[in-house]
């Protein structure tokens, strides 16, 4: 009779923590409902006991199809605890059904699919709202041209390792960090490195923010605004942490006043 074997992994582990895990039950033919998937919190003892498999030759495992990959990746970078759970089920059931991942009626799919839109909507998010401010590295050399900048962005998943590559493209003639309560991601001009440590917000105000409050301002045209269209494309979750959006309020009023007089 098929024992339950239990994984426990820390809250922010990665598709490649969970990987192995999974890797290791699915060559020892464990089934899904045979596996509970725990998320280990802070109270816990780092060494809970767990169950051991026995190790199982290479040769031994089954052949998984790059979509299914590709959704479990994505459904992977998800905050839900449940994540782990449902892509071992996926992972298990894909290896006897593969057509599973294309039957979006399923429930388990149906899940999946769901968790990586929301990825999808966070990765759009932060590469949206990222705004960098000009940091002053102590120790710097005067007239270097070496500028460095630091964002802080508030991600809803663990979506850090997706976003780098966009982020050391689009800023790689500048050394940047951006940080935030998952972790940060990091860029010297050469390498962009990502950590899972959470980061303590760094309030900074630079000449390049006061000029874009200038400008923002000198185009602001409150006759145009739709502020539930605004909120539609920019969720209000948001705006604390752009330069731009705590203006509005202001102008509104601004404008308001200057209309009643």
């Amino acid at each position: 009779m098929t024992r339950l074997h239990v994984v426990t992994l820390p809250a922010d582990a990665s598709f490649q923590t969970w990987r192995d895990h999974a890797r290791k039950l699915l060559r020892n033919d464990i089934p899904a409902s045979f596996v509970e998937w725990r998320v280990r919190s802070a109270q816990d003892d780092l060494f809970a006991e767990e169950s051991v498999l026995p190790a199982v030759a290479e040769g031994c495992q089954r052949t998984v199809r790059r979509g299914c990959v590709k959704l479990l990746q994505r459904i992977l970078c998800h905050s839900s605890p449940d994540r782990f759970a449902l892509a071992y089920r996926v992972l298990w059931r894909a290896g006897r059904a593969p057509g599973l991942i294309r039957d979006a009626a399923d429930p388990d799919i149906a899940a999946a699919n769901h968790m990586a839109r929301q990825v999808r909507h966070d990765v759009h998010h932060m590469k949206s709202y990222v705004r960098f401010s000009e940091k002053q590295v102590a120790g710097s050399v005067s007239g270097s041209q070496a500028r460095h900048f630091v964002s802080w962005f508030e991600p809803e998943h663990h979506i850090l390792e997706i976003v780098a590559p966009f982020f050391a493209g689009r800023f790689a003639d500048m050394n940047w960090l951006i940080l935030t309560p998952k972790g940060s991601v990091a860029w010297d001009g050469a390498e962009a490195v990502v950590t899972r440590e959470p980061c303590a917000r760094e309030t900074l105000e630079d000449e390049t923010g006061h000029l874009w409050h200038t400008y923002y301002r000198s185009v602001f045209n409150p006759a145009r605004v739709k502020m539930n269209a605004m909120r539609s494309g920019m969720p209000r979750k948001f705006w604390k942490n752009l330069p731009e959006t705590g203006l509005i309020p202001e102008m509104l009023a601004e404008a308001a006043r200057r209309g009643a007089g």
